[in-house]
């Protein structure tokens, strides 16, 4: 099946068709994204009225970009996938009322995704992957660890109870006088620092549940460099690096914990997955690479591409719905919040995106 997937529920405007065979394999035939990093740059952060505007100006030429990259008809799709939430309401708004006007002018399904439940089952498209797995899902709205039993189909094991990772590496970055977007630069500032220099709290260590909590790791990296002002390279890089050091003895912790309870409730997993921004982070990359060493199971990464927000995940998503029947009627709602657990409760402070969703 060929499935055209829309992505609009933050800063990325993407599109891309994916094909899905009878094996359950996927190809991505196109896989087009543009990024609004230079619009939101002189912000420090997302501007939602900003990003939904992109989005209405830039999408229907990225579908087109992505359709003739493809080399397939509108006629020829199988379904229209678009990214429903959540996220931004406005961009969501654009990108879900776009999939739906393609659907009903070419007489197609419809899929409205979960923009989680896209990135749980990524790794299935980079790659042979059977079910249950345990993912790791770490960006600028979200840090949960999830079973992922089937398409679907999904356990939280644990979430943040306050700021999402990528939105602390962003903060601090921000305090830091870093440019955003924030992550990749406390990562570059980090590996010329002294992670030792500053003794700085390890969040939850020790907790027999497997949640996460980045708030206060992120005010005392605030005192530190309120303390030391006017603050020096050295000091900032200093900084960052016993940030990133102590985020990751956190994440190593909290994903032991999420293991443990994996194969207490569920048995053995198939793997250990990264998805989302964060996982494009060298270091965490090497912090999981021992985590699941440790609990003896394979860590699957999808490409940098793929971790990143981006139409194939939605389309892929879309497809692996299709393939056991969902589809959604056209009144499928946008949603700001969507939690991708239908049993779980979201707690307080809970983001879903970084401008505070």
């Amino acid at each position: 099946m060929l499935v055209l997937g829309i992505e609009t529920t933050c800063d990325e405007t993407a599109a891309a068709v994916v094909e899905r065979h009878g094996d359950g394999s996927g190809r991505i035939l196109s896989n087009i994204v543009h990024s609004q990093t230079d619009e939101h740059a002189r912000f420090g952060g997302v501007v939602p009225e900003i990003a939904a505007r992109a989005h209405v100006d830039l999408l229907d030429g990225i579908v087109g970009t992505a359709m003739r990259e493809a080399g397939v008809g509108f006629a020829e799709l199988s379904a229209v996938a678009a990214a429903a939430g959540p996220g931004l309401i406005g961009g969501v708004i654009v990108g879900l009322t776009t999939a739906k006007a393609i659907a009903m002018v070419h007489d197609t399904p419809l899929i409205a995704v979960n923009h989680l439940e896209a990135h749980a089952l990524t790794p299935r498209l980079s790659g042979a992957l059977g079910f249950p797995y345990c993912l790791f899902l770490a960006s600028g709205g979200h840090t949960q660890i999830v079973a992922v039993l089937g398409v679907g189909h999904y356990v939280r094991l644990g979430t943040t109870v306050d700021d999402a990772m990528g939105e602390a590496f962003d903060k601090v970055a921000k305090m830091l006088g870093l440019p955003y977007p924030g992550g990749p630069e406390v990562e570059r500032a980090a590996s010329r620092g002294d992670a030792r220099r500053f003794a700085f709290p390890r969040p939850m260590l020790g907790r027999p549940d497997a949640n996460f909590s980045l708030s206060g790791l992120k005010t005392a990296v605030r005192n530190e460099a309120s303390r030391l002002a006017p603050l020096e390279p050295q000091d900032i890089s200093d900084l960052c690096a016993g940030f990133q050091a102590a985020v990751l003895e956190s994440t190593a912790d909290r994903l032991g914990v999420g293991l443990n309870l994996f194969r207490e409730q569920l048995g053995p997993p198939q793997a250990l997955v990264a998805a989302g921004g964060v996982a494009a982070n060298h270091a965490i990359r090497g912090a999981l690479q021992e985590v699941a060493a440790k609990a003896q199971t394979t860590l699957i990464i999808p490409p940098p591409a793929l971790c990143t927000d981006n139409g194939a995940m939605i389309a892929w998503a879309g497809a692996e719905r299709m393939a056991i029947g969902l589809t959604d009627a056209m009144d499928a709602p946008p949603r700001a919040r969507w939690l991708l657990d239908a049993n779980a409760t979201a707690p307080a402070g809970f983001a879903n995106s970084r401008a505070g969703f």
